[in-house]
């Protein structure tokens, strides 16, 4: 068998929906030579405070009336919004209708898919069951918008482990966050008004995510009490620098998040296993962007302990490799997929086989690529990528979600058994 005949393409495919909006936080301000007392913000909301009242009657009515079709509760997001900025528009403002006025000019509608819909990762939850023919899963993915801006948004699904894929159809609305910091260094996003998780959307909210929430890597986490968890890793970018942060779930509209410390937490790309490794938890990583590197914690939150445990080997990864999503434990040790970078800068899927017990060691890995570009492929928001995220494992089967050209994702199917198969054997 060929590396490339091991998967088995699905029909189901998800595409950016620039129909699918939610409220985000809008701010503004003059330009550092034009700063000025009053600031433009109090600016205004001066001259919102200027019209008569009739007039501010006839704008909440409209508001509410295009608001009201797209977005679930709007009254309660434009007053949550006026509370978070009431402090900077430099009067004091009594009437509902008016904190609901002030409220969405500092609020903008904002596409999160309009562009893009890429970079899937899977699990399923731990409250779902697994039987004998589906499984019920959660998948994340990227959407970006205007500004190149990255959030993550998520879809549910049934799986049958062969080639029986439904995805639920997606919910029109989208739900913003409710942002708290809490003082054990976790920050809670809670979107309270979601009826279903497609409705969630974690977009930028800290100084350290301004430009994008990137490339969520979701993993099913059992720790060592027995308790099961869903965390992510992703990458968060401020416009010029990248930094690695921690997700867990509390449930399917509540999140929280943290940044990630240690020598080893400034890159992207870190995969958490689904377990502890030896009584401590461990990740694989791209810490000098080129190599695949071992990580180690102790606590989840500080990494300082790394080694490069494997570099490039084949022409379709000569500029780097790193992983794709977390390693799935199976019999034969911890299945890792794989990306690899190669000519025009094309990404390719390939995968490998890490020892149970010493992750460190590689036993096998796939000498040609399983998913690449191909010529039905061509073009994309970014030509010439073929990338995933994480896999979903039911019984011996593999279900691969991934993403073309960096614009929309894709699902394939194959064994485990036919995986390994075409793996070459590491000296």
């Amino acid at each position: 068998m060929l590396a490339a005949e091991v998967f088995t393409k699905l029909d189901v495919e998800l595409k950016p929906d620039p129909s699918r909006t939610v409220i985000r936080p809008f701010t503004f301000g003059y330009p550092p030579a034009f700063d000025r007392k009053p600031t433009r913000a109090e600016d205004v909301v001066r001259r919102v405070m200027s019209l008569d009242e009739p007039m501010r009657d006839r704008m909440l009515q409209l508001l509410q009336e295009a608001m009201q079709k797209r977005h679930r509760n709007v009254h309660g997001v434009f007053l949550r919004r006026f509370e978070e900025v009431k402090a900077d528009v430099g009067i004091t403002v009594e009437a509902e209708r008016d904190r609901l006025l002030i409220g969405a000019y500092f609020s903008q509608e904002y596409a999160f898919e309009s562009a893009a819909l890429f970079n899937p990762s899977i699990v399923t939850l731990p409250d779902e069951k697994t039987d004998d023919d589906n499984v019920r899963f959660l998948v994340s993915l990227r959407g970006v918008g205007e500004g190149h801006v990255s959030s993550v948004t998520f879809r549910t699904g049934a799986w049958d482990g062969s080639t029986g894929l439904v995805i639920d159809p997606p919910s029109e609305q989208g739900v913003p966050p409710r942002v708290d910091s809490n003082d054990d260094g976790w920050v809670r996003m809670m979107a309270d008004d979601s009826e279903d998780v497609s409705e969630t959307v974690i977009f930028p909210v800290l100084p350290s995510q301004r430009q994008g929430v990137e490339d969520l890597r979701l993993v099913r986490f059992t720790d060592h009490d027995g308790v099961e968890s869903v965390i992510g890793t992703y990458t968060a970018f401020d416009g010029s620098a990248a930094r690695s942060e921690l997700l867990r779930g509390i449930d399917e509209r509540s999140f929280e998040m943290r940044a990630l410390t240690g020598t080893f937490a400034s890159y992207k790309g870190m995969a958490l296993f689904p377990r502890r490794i030896d009584g401590r938890f461990a990740m694989l990583g791209r810490q000098d962007n080129v190599n695949v590197w071992l990580l180690y914690s102790d606590d989840l939150y500080n990494w300082d302990e790394g080694m490069r445990i494997m570099g490039p080997k084949y022409p379709w990864e000569f500029v780097q490799i790193g992983n794709c999503g977390s390693p799935i434990e199976i019999d034969e040790g911890w299945l890792v997929f794989t990306h690899g970078v190669g000519m025009v800068r094309g990404y390719c899927v390939g995968a490998c086989l890490l020892d149970k017990d010493n992750p460190a060691k590689v036993l096998a890995r796939t000498p040609s690529p399983l998913l690449f570009p191909s010529a039905e492929q061509r073009g994309g928001y970014v030509p010439n990528v073929t990338y995933s995220c994480g896999a979903l494992l039911h019984k011996r089967r593999i279900l691969l979600p991934y993403a073309v050209g960096d614009e929309y994702s894709a699902f394939t199917t194959g064994s485990v058994d036919d995986l390994l198969s075409v793996m070459e054997r590491v000296a």
